[in-house]
């Protein structure tokens, strides 16, 4: 889990009331994973968030899980590396998983703590992760969003759109642009710039992972020849994302990455105006009996 600041959004997302008691979208990730068996939970923040944090939010679930602070640095590079002059910008999202090594020695799931994922995302995860046999490695998963799913009344958005083989294990993740509903069907700009349609139960990533704990020493590893490529030392905007790991792992026959599917709709704020909207689903949501009126 990440905590970053939302610089479209203009705020720490994460500490924004939006649940009919000020619950955080963050909240209902947390009572959806404990209600799926999850046992721990590893916060990735920035130091200087540490007491804001610890105040605002960990002191809510003490008592129902165990939490741990993990703290993403820019300066925290391998042996060897040093961080360029004028980088401000965190290393990227696998960056952030990297930080948890030390705490976690168990298979685990990654969210984005301010993306709402739904509770049968999180059920399905916590099976997926159950079912592994003791000291299982190089199985991952990713929980594969229906696009129909994921799409914003604001405008188009940006996803990952997912290739499967027939064992639904992932073959490829391809950034798609400018999705929206048209005509009644979900359709993207191509590579041509031409507009195609897709159905509308196309899997797409919403960067909710199911790792086992190999994926650490892996990442590590790959941290370096990514920070050892001088066009990413040069570029102070570069990341080390997620996918960037995954798909490497997955075509050099390392890893498998199963797609789970999930009847959940994702929700989010990237924008002001969206923060409406979500106020209402979660809303409905609490008046539909999934969720408790008061969570924690």
């Amino acid at each position: 889990m990440g905590s970053r600041y939302g610089q479209r959004y203009g705020g720490l997302k994460q500490l924004d009331g939006l649940g009919p008691n000020g619950e955080t979208i963050m909240d209902y990730s947390i009572y959806d994973a404990i209600n799926a068996g999850f046992g721990k939970l590893v916060f990735v923040i920035r130091k200087d968030f540490e007491q804001d944090f610890r105040d605002k939010i960990i002191s809510k679930y003490e008592g129902h899980i165990p939490c741990e602070l993990v703290f993403q640095s820019i300066d925290d590079l391998p042996e060897g590396f040093t961080c360029p002059e004028g980088r401000t910008k965190p290393w990227g999202t696998n960056h952030a998983v990297m930080m948890g090594a030390d705490v976690i020695k168990e298979p685990f799931a990654v969210i984005n703590c301010d993306d709402f994922y739904g509770r049968d995302s999180f059920q399905v995860m916590g099976k997926f992760l159950a079912a592994l046999p003791e000291g299982s490695k190089n199985v991952y998963s990713m929980v594969g969003f229906r696009i129909g799913n994921t799409l914003s009344e604001s405008g188009t958005v940006s996803r990952g759109l997912c290739g499967t083989d027939a064992n639904n294990l992932l073959t490829s993740v391809v950034e798609r642009t400018k999705i929206q509903r048209m005509d009644g069907e979900v359709k993207y700009i191509d590579d041509n710039g031409e507009w195609t349609a897709t159905p509308e139960t196309t899997p797409v990533s919403m960067n909710f992972w199911g790792f086992t704990p190999d994926y650490f020493a892996y990442s590590a590893e790959f941290f370096k020849s990514f920070l050892s490529d001088p066009k990413n030392m040069e570029n102070l905007k570069s990341e080390f994302f997620i996918p960037l790991m995954v798909d490497k792992l997955i075509n050099n026959g390392t890893a498998t990455c199963e797609v789970l599917d999930t009847t959940s709709k994702w929700f989010g704020v990237t924008y002001p105006e969206d923060r409406q909207s979500v106020v209402d689903k979660i809303q409905a949501l609490v008046d539909a009996g999934e969720y408790p009126a008061k969570l924690f």
